[in-house]
């Protein structure tokens, strides 16, 4: 499921794929409008599949981490305001989805990215992670402009 559902770097929000033309992917927006526009070769677009969290021991893939954010919500928005938040209210928030995270090079701003990612996923009802099959790709750390949202 997550393999359709794309990034696309200072761009807010995700996307879903819809078809692939010439020189561009056809998106469209995970939100009431469902939107449609075009994302070309020159943006940086990124499905959810190939996004991996850094631990201090490996990368866990994202589908990992939402499905344990789900089960901490118990399947519903997340409880945290993340625009009053601060570093250390993510983090300790963020500890107790994902316990060994990598401090040092997981973002605050990381930490928020995912935490909209997942209220526009279950917002949307696409919420079963466990489809999401993911391969070799990017890292949410490889800073993607988290700031720009």
């Amino acid at each position: 499921m997550l393999e359709t559902i794309l990034a696309i770097a200072g761009k807010p929000g995700l996307y879903k794929l819809v078809s692939r033309g010439n020189r561009s992917l056809i998106v469209e927006t995970i939100d009431d409008k469902h939107h449609r526009a075009p994302a070309f070769s020159t943006d940086r677009v990124i499905s959810l599949a190939d996004i991996a969290m850094y631990t201090d021991d490996e990368e866990v893939p994202l589908a990992d981490v939402l499905t344990a954010l789900k089960a901490k919500e118990n399947g519903a928005l997340c409880s945290l305001d993340i625009k009053k938040a601060s570093r250390d209210q993510l983090f300790e928030y963020f500890a107790e989805v994902l316990p060994n995270f990598d401090r040092d090079r997981v973002h605050p701003s990381d930490v928020k990215k995912l935490i909209q990612w997942y209220n526009i996923l279950v917002g949307a009802g696409l919420d079963d992670f466990s489809k999401l099959k993911p391969t070799e790709g990017d890292n949410i750390s490889d800073r993607e402009d988290a700031s720009e949202e």
